[in-house]
């Protein structure tokens, strides 16, 4: 008869979470780095206790916001290339809701991150409970149905021995390269309390590693006849290349193939900005370099990548009629978009196997000669538009350029959403694999300071920079008090444009009028003035408000010495952006307005569609 312990089931989940482990090139540790934890009726007499127990081996942080800590935690799993994640824990109720942003987040970018809200009483008695939003007609609806379709795997538990099943569901989600995304265990209050008697074996250690799917033999000859016909061929790296860990396998196989790569955002980093075959941004993001040879690509290799509008310019990028896909992806719902020949595997294992099939065949010379060319252009046109200027409004394209030179890509650059990843897609010189990061698959603004705290957890010997315009430093800032309190330093560069910037050019662009985005066009009776340095000062940080772009490099060569969280604040040009690169993008304009502006636009946005492709 098996051996067992009577314990809580918040305790048997907190004991089993820290008795998970990974390896690391060759080093076992923990594979959950910790729990965040905001308290409430919901969470904090059951799993703060159990929290409580295992405090050593599975630390608590604190944070100030739900969305907030769960981000930070979401940036740890990016950071560490999904080899390991955090949790984080909320009472019910609005605790719960906001995170269901954050899942959002993480189930568009394939992150792993494990939510464990606090929920109603099972047994109904307190029924309503403080905090419950009533369903009139479910009985057992509570507000977290709301992650439901945000998490790869939902489970509410409700008796105490359901936690046993739910938890081996839980790490084969967040450990699968496939299926890896949030997780919620919604914790009934009561059942979080209640004891039970596990087995011993439920809590023996575990260590979980990477797996690696190999290419079908069918799916790879494919791939290797379709590149072997190539005259045009191309690399798209996503995010996949470095969740994989794949940069050194890209790298010996673009060289074998003399094959030019291009970047998303995920993938941006795979290989370093200085690679001769690297083309930097592709999309509505892109460099020239990349963008002109998508338009002329007949064979598209894809590796890691969900093929979202951005990359593909809605579709109207890829210019070749008869260009042919291949899906390199360990997701077969990737792997197959818009006809592609699938090839499912792990980017490396993928890698490797198509450069071993075509050894000694290279791509013409002409053509990677030609994305030689088309990249000494580009670095000729990014150089100008990053240059120093003593304009007292600068463009975000400048400061780029005033940050790269005062930090180098050395650092780890992390961003998120408005005018800057268009800009640093572009623009920014990436190093090492993992320096670029960026959330820009669901765009959510606010994700930048709490997301550079996770990132400074799992790095926590490398600076770590944030780049961040107003808009979202308003949305949510509160954990620059935490990143001083837990001693974790940050470098935070913010733009302050006076409103939303991107959306605006986005609006004049299409022929809308100046209109409710940057603060003097809003509806207003005195105009804000908002001292930012003053407001990061006083959650603890080192603030400074810096006068000119020159004045910008200084600051950032005094704050690598400094012993914690700094933010430099800047005046920026909300209208400017870098005309160089890019594509077209579908954002639909109005078929009818009383403006001509707004026909005008429509007019142009009609001739655009003309070059989208449907299921092509």
């Amino acid at each position: 008869m098996s051996k067992t312990i009577r314990l809580t089931m918040a305790q048997a989940l907190t004991r089993f979470l820290s008795k998970q482990m990974t390896e690391i090139d060759g080093t076992k540790v923990p594979i959950f780095g910790g729990v965040w934890a905001i308290f409430g009726h919901g969470n904090v007499a059951g799993i703060g206790e159990a929290l409580y127990q295992v405090r050593d081996e599975l630390p608590t942080f604190r944070a100030h916001n739900e969305q907030a800590m769960a981000h930070a935690a979401i940036a740890y799993g990016k950071a560490n290339f999904r080899r390991r994640f955090m949790a984080a824990t909320s009472s019910i109720g609005p605790g719960a809701l906001n995170m269901v942003t954050a899942a959002a987040l993480a189930h568009v970018n394939r992150l792993p991150v494990l939510f464990l809200p606090g929920d109603v009483f099972a047994n109904r008695i307190p029924d309503p409970v403080l905090q419950q939003a009533e369903d009139f007609s479910d009985g057992t609806a509570t507000v977290n149905d709301c992650f439901r379709p945000v998490s790869r795997y939902f489970d509410r538990i409700t008796r105490p021995e359901q936690i046993i099943p739910a938890l081996a569901r839980t790490m084969q989600v967040l450990t699968d390269p496939a299926d890896c995304g949030p997780v919620t265990l919604s914790l009934c209050q009561d059942v979080q309390a209640e004891a039970y008697d596990y087995p011993e074996s439920f809590f023996a250690e575990r260590v979980w590693r990477q797996r690696r799917p190999r290419p079908d033999r069918g799916e790879l000859a494919a791939a290797v006849a379709a590149l072997k016909g190539a005259k045009k061929p191309l690399i798209i790296a996503g995010g996949g290349v470095l969740y994989s860990q794949a940069s050194g396998e890209l790298a010996k196989f673009a060289e074998g193939a003399g094959i030019p790569v291009c970047e998303t955002q995920g993938g941006k980093s795979s290989l370093p900005d200085t690679h001769p075959l690297n083309m930097a941004a592709v999309g509505v993001t892109g460099t020239s370099a990349a963008n002109r040879l998508a338009e002329e690509a007949d064979v598209v290799l894809a590796i890691g990548t969900r093929l979202q509008d951005f990359t593909t310019g809605s579709w109207a990028l890829f210019k070749n009629s008869g260009k042919t896909i291949i899906g390199l992806n360990v997701q077969p719902f990737d792997a197959s978009k818009h006809r592609a020949l699938p090839l499912v595997a792990d980017a490396a294992e993928g890698l490797a196997e198509l450069g071993s099939a075509l050894k000694g065949w290279k791509a013409p010379s002409a053509w990677t000669d030609n994305s030689a060319t088309g990249k000494k252009a580009w670095q000729a046109d990014a150089g100008k538009v990053t240059a120093s200027t003593n304009a007292a409004f600068p463009s975000d394209a400048q400061v780029i350029g005033a940050v790269q030179r005062a930090l180098g890509s050395g650092v780890t650059l992390l961003h998120a959403a408005g005018g800057l990843p268009g800009e640093l897609h572009k623009l920014w010189q990436a190093g090492a694999p993992g320096s670029y990061h960026a959330e820009y698959g669901f765009s959510t603004m606010g994700y930048e300071i709490a997301g550079g705290l996770g990132a400074k957890m799992a790095k926590p010997g490398e600076e770590v920079v944030v780049m961040i315009g107003d808009g979202s430093y308003l949305m949510l800032n509160s954990e620059i008090a935490t990143s001083v309190m837990l001693g974790l330093k940050l470098t935070i560069v913010l733009l302050d444009n006076r409103g939303y910037g991107c959306i605006n050019r986005l609006q004049m662009a299409t022929g809308g009028a100046n209109f409710n985005n940057l603060l003097k066009d809003s509806r207003h009776e005195i105009l804000p003035d908002i001292d930012f340095a003053a407001h990061a000062a006083s959650m603890g940080a080192i603030a400074e408000k810096v006068p000119s772009i020159a004045g910008l490099e200084n600051a950032l060569q005094k704050a690598k010495k400094n012993d914690r969280t700094t933010v430099l604040v800047i005046d920026t040009d909300p209208l400017v952006s870098t005309d160089a690169g890019g594509t077209w993008w579908d954002v639909a304009v109005p078929e009818v307005s009383a403006r001509s502006q707004v026909n005008a636009a429509r007019k142009a946005y009609d001739e655009k569609r003309q070059m989208q492709t449907i299921g092509d």
